[in-house]
């Protein structure tokens, strides 16, 4: 895949998806807004082998999806908090998730739930003017004209 072309052009799926395309990413941003923050949680949660673990915390973090926090410097460990941005990917994950319930048989499934009501939330991504969701909505895309 020829990331920069991706990572500059016009289509914004392009450009997301080379800051948070891979599984891991994915993954370890899903683990960081159940409030995992440490590499050893990360690692024990994911299963994810340490020299991986370590090059998608370094991207999710110059990307802005993460901040990096020292909490001590004998031996230095540092925790990894979920930014803004990388909040704004938790719906977009569950969307992803929901997807997988309906498409990907086999075995039980976690589930999304409230966390304050334990009401099972299903996740559909809509058009924020109408309400509709996305699905059923007949879409095109426009490209921008070249300057």
């Amino acid at each position: 895949m020829d990331m920069e072309k991706y990572s500059e052009g016009a289509c914004p799926i392009g450009r997301a998806l080379t800051q948070i395309g891979d599984a891991w990413s994915m993954m370890i941003l899903r683990d960081a807004g159940h409030g995992r923050t440490r590499f050893d949680q990360f690692r024990t949660s994911l299963g994810i082998a340490p020299n991986i673990l370590t090059r998608r915390l370094t991207a999710l973090t110059r990307a802005g999806l993460l901040e990096k926090r020292r909490y001590s410097e004998r031996p230095p460990r540092d925790d990894y908090l979920i930014t803004a941005k990388g909040r704004d990917v938790l719906p977009i994950l569950a969307a992803i998730g929901a997807w997988g319930a309906k498409h990907c048989e086999g075995g039980a499934l976690s589930r999304a739930v409230d966390a304050e009501t334990g009401d099972a939330i299903e996740a559909v991504v809509v058009d924020r003017a109408t309400g509709r969701p996305l699905s059923k909505i007949a879409m095109r895309v426009v490209v921008p004209e070249a300057a």
